[in-house]
């Protein structure tokens, strides 16, 4: 009996603020992969290692949480004034299926490291020592992300002294801009309200803030779903009636943003949205045993990715607190104690992150001009990975 070779594919495994994910060079994955369809799926999900009906991972490179179970495809940017195009793609853990809706805006903090190492950067717009200006093309939304990546003797500096909480380990920061952040073309506010009654059968009506920035995001107040807002990963993911509560809620709030037309079809997008729940500053000790303390953030928040409470904050959700923030009269703002501000502090299961975002108002729609924030990335491992040449 024979039996299909397995294949060898250039590769990096690098992490991303306080994600994982594996890194490919468009032109480096075999050619029937090179175009989006089922040939490419296939293969990221055998190299991922799922399905995975053990939950674990174990015969791929993925880590068996939503976090760890990333990819990513760069190449040479298609776009005038930019430098790379960069495409996200989420792969399930149990199901064969990767979702391609939206952006991991952890993993942005890797790409453009990435992009210089691989040489999809023009070797002029890096300098021999300093900062490198990174222009990217954020395929899955179709927006601008500029990376400020330290350069050192001509390299990318990876070590330095920046702590991010939710990552065990300082590193060089990596500043990010998300340009006018506002999720491919529709408007930030879906409804066209900063609030909306939200009503889920057979679960309640909630007041909820649905937002298109960074990454669509439903946005509730803990105390109606009877939580503070200081919980920690082992409270929600050890529950399944509060993950099939939060479920439910992510697909009637995808209905109401627009994103799906049925409830049924939100299976096939788990990415996005997300659901996320706010509450006001808070005392509390993050999972890491740290201390946090009220006086030291405006806001606690608590998201969900891929129907689990994320152990730190997604970067894309993060986008979407900023920019929630940043305008009066969300809940997000609400929970930060109201008014104007360009910039808010929030405490995660991890610890905190602090969000800078610029919003504006023009005839009674709301704008999202930018999102700031710090991250970190690293290259873990590289050289090639192997996948069975009969699973794509």
């Amino acid at each position: 009996m024979s039996h299909v070779p397995q294949v060898r594919i250039p590769a990096t495994y690098m992490r991303g603020g306080t994600s994982k994910g594996v890194f490919f060079n468009l032109e480096d994955l075999p050619e029937s992969a090179q175009v989006s369809g089922a040939a490419r799926d296939a293969l990221l999900l055998r190299m991922i290692g799922s399905p995975d009906p053990y939950g674990k991972h174990t015969d791929g490179m993925g880590g068996a949480t939503s976090s760890t179970s990333k990819t990513v495809i760069l190449s040479k940017t298609s776009q005038p004034d930019h430098d790379v195009d960069y495409l996200f793609g989420q792969v399930s853990i149990d199901k064969a299926f990767v979702d391609w809706s939206g952006n991991c805006g952890n993993l942005t903090a890797a790409v453009g490291s990435f992009a210089i190492s691989n040489g999809l950067v023009d070797a002029s717009r890096i300098p021999e020592n300093g900062m490198a200006i990174v222009r990217i093309w954020q395929a899955n939304i179709k927006k601008t992300i500029i990376a400020h990546v330290p350069i050192t003797n001509g390299e990318v500096q990876e070590t330095g002294e920046f702590e991010l909480d939710g990552v065990t380990f300082p590193a060089a920061e990596v500043k990010i801009e998300f340009m006018d952040p506002a999720d491919g073309e529709g408007a930030i506010f879906p409804t066209g309200n900063l609030i909306d009654d939200l009503e889920v059968p057979g679960v309640g009506t909630f007041k909820a803030t649905m937002i298109n920035a960074g990454i669509p995001t439903i946005f509730l107040n803990a105390e109606d779903i009877s939580y503070r807002g200081t919980e920690l990963q082992g409270a929600i993911n050890t529950n399944d009636k509060a993950l099939a509560m939060f479920e439910t809620i992510r697909a009637y709030g995808a209905v109401r943003m627009g994103l799906i037309e049925s409830i049924e079809e939100a299976a096939d997008r788990q990415h996005t949205p997300k659901v996320a729940f706010v509450g006001k500053p808070t005392d509390y000790v993050a999972s890491s045993g740290k201390q946090i303390n009220a006086v030291d953030i405006d806001l606690n928040v608590r998201a969900l990715s891929m129907g689990k409470l994320h152990h730190a904050m997604m970067g894309t959700a993060a986008v979407a607190i900023g920019t929630a923030a940043a305008i009066s009269g969300t809940l997000v703002n609400l929970a930060a104690g109201g008014g104007e501000r360009s910039a808010v502090t929030f405490g995660h299961p991890s610890g905190t992150l602090r969000v800078g975002a610029e919003a504006t108002q023009n005839d009674g729609q709301w704008t999202a001009t930018k999102v700031i924030m710090s991250r970190s990335a690293r290259i873990l491992m590289e050289g090639w990975v192997r996948v069975p040449g009969d699973a794509f």
